[in-house]
C-alpha cells in the first residue's frame, strides 16, 4: 500500500540511490519493513528489482501495487530454495530474516536458516553474477553491551545458546561468510547494522509487534500499556528514512567498500519514557502495566555512529517525536482500529 506520508516520505529518500537507476536488483526480504521501503524506492527510479520473499514476517500489502509495474518481480520462495530468475543482478540487498524477539523464537531453526543457508545462497548469486552485495545486520550482534555508545569495532556480549541467539549467533555467523566470501572471491560485501528503526509499515499484531507499534496500538485501542521489567532499559529509535538513507548510502558509495557500519539514532530512551510519550501524543487514557523483562534482554543499546558520520556524511535527520507523529497517523488508518 502507497499512501500520502509513505509516498511523501520515498521523495525524500530517492535521491541516495539515483545511480542504481537502469540496473538490477535482487532484495530478499523485499516485502519486509525495511525491504518493502527499498523495493519502492528502486522501482521509482527505474530499476528492475526482484523481491524475494517468504511471507514468513513480509507482507503483500506492502509490495500489491508495485506488481502491476513492469519493472517489479516478486517471487515467494525461502532464499535458500530460490533459483535465479535468469538475468544477472548488479544488486544484491539481503534483508531476508525474521527480527521480532518473539517471532525469531518461536522459530528458530528456520531463522538460523535463513541466516546461513540463505546467505550462502545470496553469496552465491553475488559470485556468479560479480553482484555488489549489501548485508542487513543487526545491533543485537553485540548482545548486551558493556560498551556504550558502541562502536563498530566491539566484538560484543552474547550469550550463544541463550533465547536471542538464532538471530544473534545467526546475523554474527552471516558477517562472518560474508567477509570469508570477500577475502576469497573478491566480493564487493558491504554489512551494515541496523539499530531499532520504526516508522509506516512496521506491524503491530501478533508476534511482529515491536514496542514503538505495540504501544501505540495499545495506546490508540485503549488497552493497557505493556512495559517489560521496570522500563528501565534504553533504546535509540531510527526513523525509517533516515536508515534507508543510510542503508543506500552504504550500498552507493565507493568509500564503504568491505565496510561495516552502524545505523542508528543517538538519542537514548528508556522505554518507559517511549510509552509515556507515545500515551501522551495520542491522548491515551491507557494505563502502564509491568511485566516479567525476557531473558537476556540487552539494558541499554546505543550505537556510535561517527563511522557513518565521517565516511558516508551520514546521520539521523528525524527527531523521535516528528517521526512517531507520522507513525501514530499511519498506523491509526490501518485495519485493527
Amino acid at each position: 500500500m502507497l499512501d500520502d506520508i509513505i509516498r511523501e516520505d520515498i521523495e525524500h529518500v530517492q535521491g541516495f540511490a539515483y545511480n542504481m537507476t537502469g540496473q538490477k536488483a535482487l532484495i530478499t526480504g523485499g516485502a519486509g519493513f525495511i525491504g518493502s521501503w527499498l523495493s519502492e524506492i528502486l522501482v521509482g527510479i527505474d530499476v528492475q528489482t526482484v523481491c524475494l520473499d517468504n511471507l514468513s514476517s513480509g507482507s503483500l500489502s506492502n509490495i500489491e501495487h508495485l506488481r502491476r509495474s513492469g519493472r517489479f518481480t516478486f517471487v515467494q520462495s525461502d532464499l535458500e530454495d530460490f533459483e535465479s530468475t535468469g538475468d544477472s543482478c548488479d544488486f544484491i540487498l539481503h534483508l531476508a530474516s525474521r527480527a521480532s524477539p518473539e517471532d525469531y523464537q518461536a522459530h528458530p531453526i528456520e531463522t538460523l536458516k535463513v541466516s546461513s543457508l540463505g546467505t550462502l545462497k545470496a553469496l552465491e548469486i553475488a559470485r556468479k553474477d560479480d553482484a555488489k552485495i549489501l548485508f542487513t545486520s543487526t545491533s543485537e550482534v553485540y548482545g548486551d553491551a558493556n560498551m556504550i555508545p558502541t562502536p563498530e569495532t566491539y566484538w560484543g556480549n552474547v550469550n550463544p545458546i541463550g533465547p536471542r541467539s538464532p538471530y544473534d549467533e545467526g546475523k554474527r555467523f552471516s558477517e562472518a561468510l560474508c567477509k570469508a566470501y570477500e577475502k576469497k572471491y573478491g566480493l564487493d560485501i558491504r554489512i551494515v547494522r541496523i539499530f531499532n528503526t520504526y516508522g509506516p509499515r512496521l506491524r503491530s499484531e501478533g508476534l511482529y509487534g515491536r514496542a514503538v507499534s505495540r504501544f501505540i496500538m495499545q495506546a490508540t485501542q485503549g488497552r493497557d500499556i505493556t512495559v517489560y521489567g521496570d522500563g528501565s532499559q534504553t533504546r535509540s529509535f531510527c526513523y525509517i528514512t533516515d536508515t534507508i538513507k543510510g542503508i543506500l548510502s552504504i550500498l552507493t558509495k565507493d568509500s564503504a567498500h568491505g565496510e561495516v557500519f552502524n545505523i542508528g539514532s543517538q538519542d537514548e530512551i528508556t522505554i518507559l519514557e517511549l510509552a509515556k510519550m507515545i500515551k501522551t501524543l495520542t491522548k491515551s487514557s491507557s494505563k502502564m502495566t509491568f511485566h516479567p523483562i525476557p531473558e537476556d534482554d540487552p539494558r541499554r543499546r546505543l550505537p556510535e555512529i561517527t563511522k557513518a558520520e565521517r565516511i558516508l556524511n551520514w546521520k539521523p535527520q528525524i527527531q523521535l517525536e516528528e517521526g512517531l507523529k507520522r507513525t501514530i497517523t499511519w498506523l491509526t488508518k490501518q485495519d485493527w482500529t
